[in-house]
């Protein structure tokens, strides 16, 4: 998945306000204790991240959107 492909679907699922707040403040086990951003910034997948999300909100992200 490419980053802005992530992003697009972050800000859908979260709207954009919110979206760049989960990126910075929210940890996920699934990234090891990182943030998405920190995770993005050390080189994870950007498919890896966004699977966390999913798996920590799926009430929140569309279906559409997994």
């Amino acid at each position: 998945m490419r980053l802005t492909d992530f992003w697009g679907r972050l800000e859908q699922a979260f709207g954009s306000g919110y979206a760049r707040s989960l990126a910075a403040d929210q940890t996920f086990a699934a990234l090891g204790g990182r943030t998405i951003n920190e995770s993005i910034a050390q080189g994870v997948e950007t498919l890896t991240i966004w699977r966390a999300v999913v798996s920590e909100y799926p009430d929140r992200v569309p279906a559409r959107l997994r």
